[in-house]
Formats: C-alpha cells, structure tokens, sequence
C-alpha cells in the first residue's frame, strides 16, 4: 500500500486523490493499538485549575470545566497555562469546527515567546483549517530559540487523521522529556522528536497555550485560502485538560510521565509500531524530506 506522503512538488489532487484510494482500500479502520495509554496515568483538571485566558475573553465561554474559544472578524481568543514547565505531559481533548474553516488556525503548543520574544522556543499541535471537501491537516512543529522569529527554521511535519476531527472529541497531547518530544492523537504516537543535540531541542522552560486566530497568510494551502468571515464564528471546543510534568521551579530531581509501560521514557516495540503506520499512511509532509529546504540548519535531519 502506498503511503499518503505529498512533497512539495506533488500536486494537490494527487493528494486527495491517493487518500480517497486509502479510504477505499481499507485502511481508514485506524492503526494498530499502541498498546499503552499514557493520558490514563494523568488526572484531568478543569479549565480553570489549569489555565487562564490570555487574550479575546469575550470569545472565549468556560462551562463545567470544559472551554469553547471562536474567532469572528473581530477577534480570536487565547489560553495559557497558570505555571511554565520545564518537561511533562500536556493534552486536551478537541473537537473541530466543520464546513469552511480555511485560514483558521485551532491550536494547543508549549512556547516562551513572553519570556523570549524574538528568541522563543515552541512546540505545536495546529490544526490547519481547510475548505470542505478536504481533510484538516495536523501539524506538529518544533521551534528552537528564536528560529521561528525571523529565521523561519520551522521543523514541520504534517498529518492527514484517521478519523474526521469534527464529528466528536479526540485527545491530542504533547509530551516533552529532556530527551524527546513526542506527539500523541488518542495515545497513539505519531511522531517523535529526540535531543540530537542541545542546539536542536528545546531546554528551556514554556507555558502551555491554546488559541484560535485568522493564519491566512499561509494556513491553508500556503495561503491560497482565506479565511472567509460568511462562515463566522469559527469555533474550538476543549475538555479533559491534562497536564502533569514538572514545573519551572521544580527540583532537578523532577522526572516527567514516561510515554511508555516500561517508565524509562523511550517507546515500547508496539507503541513504535503504530507510529510507523500512522506515518506510513497518514503523513502528508515531512521537513527533513522536502527538497526545497536548506537542510544545513536542520542538522537533526
């Protein structure tokens, strides 16, 4: 089977294309069970143990713990977490906004651009908004002092889901060890970062953010699609926030939830299993493999 992996070159209705003959073929039914969940480990908080609102409060509607955030021409809104940490555990649980949503960006990430403006790290689950007979796209990032200030040294890596991300609430986390990032959709791990060196992963400590904002300029397609205000409020729903790790002023004896059964961090032969499948036939970009990036500056690569 042929893996749903579109360069830059490859044209768009190529794209579509091959995850419609995905679909077809059977490969829809979701990935093989990680066989570990690391969110059952970490008790839930509500909104407001956990977090604050940080911009647009009159977008942005707290009920039973649970939070919805929208944007309309007038305003986005933004969270951000009560405490910076320095590793740990960070999900929610998010529903999408379905229809037209080009241009919108629905967002959950680690960043100390408050702390470091102009040189900031960042690691970030966004949701690329899109037009309705296209899939949203999942993109994961990772940015190291500052290179996504003015440098753009972005390290994306983008996911189609198994699994329409509007129709119900599904959990997607970060977890940030001194040693890996690793992205997880429903506890399954779809992409892992490690430390190759300390120029090339993120030390220092990060608050937790979350957002819904108008990226026209390139969300969807490079920018090709706008956001379109008829459609308005474009709408981000989260609940079941998780966040377990260690604080900016915890001891250095501070470890952070393992991402595995085995407590030593590292994933398991079955977790690395359905992170496999799930690049295989769900990612649609990769950084490292795009011919038009200079690849001096992403060493890791």
């Amino acid at each position: 089977m042929p893996s749903l992996f579109c360069l830059p070159f490859m044209a768009p209705v190529f794209c579509l294309l091959l995850a419609f003959f995905m679909i077809a073929s059977g490969n829809a039914q979701g990935p093989p069970s990680p066989g570990y969940s690391p969110s059952s480990r970490i008790s839930s908080v509500t909104f407001n143990q956990g977090f604050r609102n940080l911009w647009g409060p009159q977008h942005q509607r707290v009920d039973q713990g649970s939070l919805t955030i929208w944007l309309d021409k007038t305003s986005g809104s933004g969270f951000k977490s009560l405490e910076p940490y320095q590793s740990g555990y960070f999900g929610a649980a998010m529903k999408l906004q379905p229809g037209y949503t080009a241009g919108v960006i629905t967002s959950l990430y680690l960043s100390n651009n408050e702390d470091h403006p102009g040189n900031h790290d960042e690691i970030d689950i966004e949701f690329l908004g899109t037009t309705p007979d296209k899939p949203y796209t999942l993109q994961t990032n990772v940015y190291i002092r500052g290179t996504g200030d003015g440098n753009l040294i972005g390290r994306e890596m983008k996911f189609h889901l198994w699994f329409d991300p509007t129709k119900d609430y599904h959990n997607y986390a970060i977890l940030w060890t001194p040693s890996e990032i690793i992205f997880l959709v429903d506890d399954v791990p779809i992409r892992r970062y490690t430390r190759k060196s300390d120029a090339t992963f993120p030390t220092r400590p990060m608050w937790v953010y979350g957002s819904v904002w108008d990226a026209s300029s390139w969300a969807t397609e490079n920018g090709r699609y706008k956001a379109d205000y008829s459609y308005q409020p474009f709408v981000g729903r989260y609940t079941n926030f998780k966040i377990s790790g260690c604080t900016a002023n915890s001891p250095a004896s501070c470890r952070p939830p393992s991402a595995s059964p085995s407590g030593s961090g590292s994933l398991s032969r079955q977790q690395v299993s359905a992170m496999n499948w799930v690049q295989r036939n769900y990612l649609v970009y990769d950084y490292c493999h795009d011919p038009k990036r200079d690849h001096t500056q992403t060493p890791e690569c």
